[in-house]
């Protein structure tokens, strides 16, 4: 199918395609991505499932625009001076992202990954290009600075996959240990995870990103020797 691409033929559908992935997003956000057709998202926009065309070709086209819309909502501010902190705010973003919309981390996190980095969706790198320019500007070399941003986005997107993990088994236990299920590892195999089982009971998602974070860039902070100040 050709998808027309002439602003008038958009606009006379009355349709938007912010509007067509606000209502992608909601069906996902109530039942995954699995629960999210075009037939179902016609149905939700009171329209014909041909009309959802014009904004996507596919439902894979679909889902790159919803994961680009979400991310949209990431800023990062290229020009401050405090790159650490820049960072730190950027992690919070994404962790508050990851929460409001769970059923969007394999979008965000994944899917990526089965896509070669040029043709991935344009609001997909924005976020790259403006981590890179603010440690660029900050002194670090082009290479370092891609070196910072992997090692911090894989952070982050590690982070998110195992707080939205379940980790109690039954909620009724008042153990700890029987709560998570860890009572079943045999203790001479597991004893350091079993003895674990009080912390990771009452997991605390927040502390632990700052945690992560404050270790994460200890590294770059120590190592960065600027050759000159941050570019204007």
């Amino acid at each position: 199918m050709t998808v027309s691409t002439d602003p008038e033929k958009r606009r006379s559908s009355g349709l938007s395609r912010e509007l067509v992935l606000h209502a992608a997003l909601q069906i996902i956000d109530e039942d995954g991505v699995d629960g999210l057709s075009m037939r179902r998202l016609a149905r939700a926009l009171g329209r014909d499932p041909m009309s959802l065309y014009r904004h996507a070709a596919t439902k894979a086209e679909l889902l790159d625009g919803v994961a680009e819309a979400v991310l949209a909502q990431l800023t990062v501010d290229t020009t401050d001076e405090d790159w650490a902190a820049q960072l730190r705010t950027v992690a919070r973003q994404f962790r508050g992202l990851a929460r409001a919309h769970p059923h969007i981390v394999p979008l965000l996190v994944t899917r990526p990954l089965a896509t070669p980095l040029a043709q991935r969706p344009l609001g997909t790198l924005r976020q790259l290009e403006a981590i890179l320019e603010l440690l660029i500007r900050a002194g670090f070399s082009d290479v370092d600075a891609l070196h910072v941003y992997r090692s911090f986005y894989g952070f982050i997107q590690g982070h998110v996959l195992n707080e939205l993990q379940e980790l109690v088994e039954n909620h009724e236990e008042t153990d700890d240990l029987l709560r998570l299920g860890l009572h079943r590892l045999p203790l001479r195999e597991f004893p350091r995870l079993r003895s674990l089982a009080p912390v990771l009971a009452v997991y605390d998602g927040a502390a632990e990103l700052e945690q992560g974070v404050d270790i994460l860039l200890a590294g770059p902070q120590s190592q960065l020797r600027p050759s000159g100040p941050p570019r204007s």
